[in-house]
């Protein structure tokens, strides 16, 4: 029997996380710290402190991209692992907007042209592995973990050569004419006489938001998303009903990477206004465990967004009231969290399933 899909989306992932923080809570304990004060410690870091609030939501921006960028994806029965990539190569269409244009044109018109040119890059990014895939049969997996490496390699010899900024020798473009940087939340609440902590939390938090809406529109009220389902579901089945599977895969991937891009919107335009090495910072690979925990689901992903934003800001926070919980273990516990997410997450289905068919019999 299969489970409804809200408890598919919901129910089984705060299971995941309860599990996950109950072996957390014995490792705490095994170090000898208190499990449930460790606990406050994250949750007043991310979310209580003054400002904490803009940063969790900073990184969940991030997360929000990447998974789903995971997610449209995996709806074909594609494992897109380039995100680290796609997002390096939409910083770079970003750079070269504003750089070109941002002494030109008027600030609006160039943050409009840096969104689709981050778009448009990490979508061209992910269109070479789909189409490899596609026509080529090379494995998805291994042409996007690859692309991660040449897009790296591409940043490193742009951003030390002819981008870097005149007179300087760190590796990074020149800062953008402000005009063109996405506005900070906490700017625009003070234009409305609100007052807010400085935090890096940016208007591509609803971006963000805005493309969650466009994947649940596409992939559940159009046809294209119905055909994406089907290949996933069964690829003989979606060539035996006329779908073109080729062009599906490339089709999804390059949406897929235009998602990805997009995470540049929050690190470059929003918060670095420059472009520089390293941004991605690993929320790509990230992105799969959200997509994993949210079930695919747009809803789900903003969840498990939120909470991997909260790991990461109040995880910082436990580092500094612990002695013994070094920056090490934030990652130990992060890690256990994507675990139980990610390879584990299909374990309390059986219970669930159990519990369920006992429970409609009695109902009924």
């Amino acid at each position: 029997m299969p489970l409804p899909r809200w408890m598919e989306i919901f129910v089984v992932p705060l299971i995941n996380l309860a599990l996950a923080l109950a072996v957390v809570g014995l490792v705490l304990a095994a170090i000898g710290e208190d499990p449930l004060r460790a606990l406050a410690v994250m949750v007043r870091g991310a979310f209580v402190q003054p400002g904490s609030l803009g940063y969790t939501l900073y990184y969940t921006t991030n997360f929000i991209f990447t998974g789903l960028a995971v997610a449209v994806a995996f709806h074909a029965m594609l494992f897109n692992i380039g995100g680290e990539g796609q997002a390096m190569l939409g910083g770079l269409g970003v750079a070269l907007v504003c750089i070109a244009l941002d002494p030109f044109l008027p600030g609006v018109v160039v943050i409009v042209l840096a969104i689709g040119a981050a778009a448009a890059f990490g979508a061209a990014w992910a269109f070479i592995p789909g189409w490899l895939q596609a026509h080529r049969g090379s494995h998805i997996v291994i042409t996007t973990i690859m692309f991660n490496f040449i897009a790296s390699g591409l940043l490193v010899w742009l951003l030390s050569g002819m981008l870097m900024r005149s007179g300087q020798g760190s590796p990074q473009t020149r800062s953008f004419h402000e005009a063109a940087w996405l506005p900070f939340v906490h700017d625009i609440l003070r234009g409305v006489g609100l007052e807010a902590e400085r935090s890096p939390f940016n208007l591509s938090f609803f971006i963000a938001l805005a493309a969650c809406v466009g994947v649940w529109l596409l992939i559940w009220r159009t046809k294209f998303g119905y055909a994406l389902r089907v290949m996933g579901h069964s690829e003989p089945a979606a060539v035996y009903a006329g779908i073109p599977v080729q062009r599906m895969t490339v089709l999804a991937m390059a949406i897929s990477g235009a998602l990805a891009g997009c995470m540049a919107l929050n690190e470059i335009l929003g918060v670095q206004h420059r472009l520089i090495l390293d941004f991605s910072a690993g929320y790509g690979f990230t992105g799969i465990a959200v997509a994993l925990m949210g079930r695919n689901h747009p809803v789900g992903i903003v969840m498990a967004a939120l909470l991997f934003g909260a790991l990461y800001q109040g995880g910082s926070e436990l580092d500094f009231e612990f002695r013994s919980v070094t920056r090490e273990m934030v990652l130990v516990i992060q890690g256990l969290i994507i675990l139980f997410s990610g390879a584990l997450a299909h374990m309390p289905a059986p219970w669930l399933v159990r519990l369920v068919s006992w429970w409609r019999p009695a109902s009924a």
